[in-house]
């Protein structure tokens, strides 16, 4: 995909969503960071769901720490893997109040050191919290940047990195926001909705979907 077309698209997107954000909800850094290790393999409805009564009865590292890790499990266990989820976020409290006074550090390797973060995780928290023009490779980012080609690879990392070459500079801060949303609502897993889709005709996928005549009958 040549650089005319990138620039396109990423216009496009930002015309129809000025001002893209998470579907999370939080209050503060702390609360997205803890939102975001929950998220991993989870849907954003469930984190919310189960988020909204942590957050209001134990907003902080301090007030979730002496949850402990069963306490915390009572709110969590709505979201998948939410034994190891909450074993990593009581870990990462603790280490917040250890090492950074309780609050969340403003950079990438100290970040990754917290138990349940990854580079992804990092990525959001970075962009959303700090301002970075960072770009969080999720499922859904990772199958559209294949499957329209705007940034082929065959990692997470792969393709991060090209997208961090190849967005157009202006766009890079919503980047991730408005490609993970892409994803989710229009270019889905199984059966992507191109008839609707903004960019169907700068996309490079081959076998573009249309309702009407995958309803007729044969």
């Amino acid at each position: 995909m040549n650089a005319a077309k990138r620039a396109e698209i990423f216009k496009r997107l930002h015309a129809a969503n000025p001002a893209p954000t998470t579907e999370l909800e939080y209050a503060t850094t702390f609360q997205l960071l803890v939102a975001v290790i929950l998220s991993a393999q989870a849907t954003d409805m469930s984190v919310n769901l189960a988020t909204r009564q942590l957050f209001a009865d134990a907003p902080t590292a301090q007030t979730i720490l002496l949850l402990g890790v069963d306490g915390l499990a009572g709110y969590i266990n709505r979201i998948g893997l939410y034994p190891t989820k909450a074993k990593n976020v009581i870990a990462t409290c603790r280490q917040l109040i250890e090492r950074h006074g309780g609050e969340v550090p403003h950079d990438r390797a100290e970040l990754e050191a917290l138990p349940g973060v990854g580079r992804k995780t990092a990525n959001v928290v970075l962009n959303i919290a700090f301002g970075e023009p960072t770009i969080a490779i999720d499922t859904h980012l990772f199958r559209l940047a294949n499957r329209t080609r705007l940034a082929p690879g065959k990692t997470p990392l792969e393709v991060e990195l090209k997208l961090l070459k190849s967005v157009p500079e202006e766009y890079k801060r919503d980047a991730h926001h408005w490609l993970i949303l892409h994803g989710r609502y229009v270019c889905k897993a199984r059966k992507p909705e191109c008839w609707h889709c903004a960019i169907a005709d700068l996309c490079e996928y081959k076998e573009k979907t249309d309702p009407y005549k995958e309803a007729t009958p044969r």
